[in-house]
């Protein structure tokens, strides 16, 4: 007697085909965050990197919105994941890299391009670490493992921008003591370590757009946006350095709470 055939249910088959499929609309804001880092590196290579910068913030940007968008359409797959990570490595990890290396880290000579790999290799560990834990069910989903690619990459665009707007050159002499190029290198190393650490970062997972939000919620962000638009070098800069700070915070207020309870 021949053996029946296993046969896959009608709703197990359609979830099947769904997390094989390949959606357009997230993947749109994936590609034009691809773009946006891609972008980067050639205004790098022409030195226009006020355009670096922007490039990056705005793929910045659409990298955050890609996976809402997925998730508020139900259009989540196995592949956008997979092309998101590679456009993140492109945006967040390779350009922001070249762009630093170009403006301040090349007459370095080995120790520029070797803070410029170093930053390169942490990231593609920091996405490759994020994507074998994304389906952890112990990992805390409110918090990040590490500094995410995007942020890294903000601090030191933000830095480069911030740089650019008050004129000062990847090879002067910051405040007649030290070097820009060595402030931009300490930056650079500062950053792929953090993407690489166990440090934890607030995601921002929890916050569901759907509900309602207290009226000072929206003051606050007609505030954050007259303080970008008035300055957006700076603040956008402050903000990020901000947030990479909070992470070595909340380690410390854990570690102060450990040894108290001790």
């Amino acid at each position: 007697m021949a053996e029946p055939q296993t046969r896959l249910s009608r709703r197990e088959e359609h979830t099947s085909l769904r997390q094989r499929g390949i959606y357009l609309l997230p993947n749109l804001f994936t590609s034009a965050s691809l773009f946006g880092g891609f972008y980067a590196i050639v205004q790098a290579m022409n030195q226009h990197f006020e355009q670096s910068a922007i490039a990056i913030f705005i793929a910045m940007v659409l990298d955050g919105l890609d996976g809402r968008v997925a998730r508020m359409t139900n259009t989540q797959s196995a592949f956008g994941a997979e092309y998101d990570s590679l456009a993140d490595m492109v945006s967040f990890g390779v350009a922001p890299a070249l762009i630093v290396y170009v403006w301040a880290l090349q007459p370095m000579n080995k120790l520029g391009w070797i803070a410029a790999f170093i930053y390169c290799a942490c990231a593609a560990l920091r996405l490759a670490r994020f994507n074998t834990k994304i389906d952890d069910p112990f990992q805390d989903k409110r918090y990040f493992q590490g500094l995410p690619s995007p942020a890294a990459a903000a601090l030191l665009a933000g830095f480069v921008w911030v740089s650019y707007e008050y004129n000062i050159d990847g090879r002067e002499i910051f405040f007649g003591a030290v070097q820009v190029k060595w402030i931009a290198w300490c930056l650079t190393v500062f950053a792929a370590g953090s993407m690489v650490s166990d440090l934890k970062f607030y995601s921002g997972k929890d916050i569901n757009l759907r509900h309602s939000v207290p009226f000072v919620a929206i003051l606050a962000v007609v505030l954050a946006f007259v303080l970008i638009s008035y300055s957006p070098p700076e603040v956008l800069f402050s903000v990020v350095f901000v947030y990479t700070l909070s992470g070595y915070y909340l380690w410390t207020r854990d570690r102060m709470a450990a040894q108290n309870k001790t």
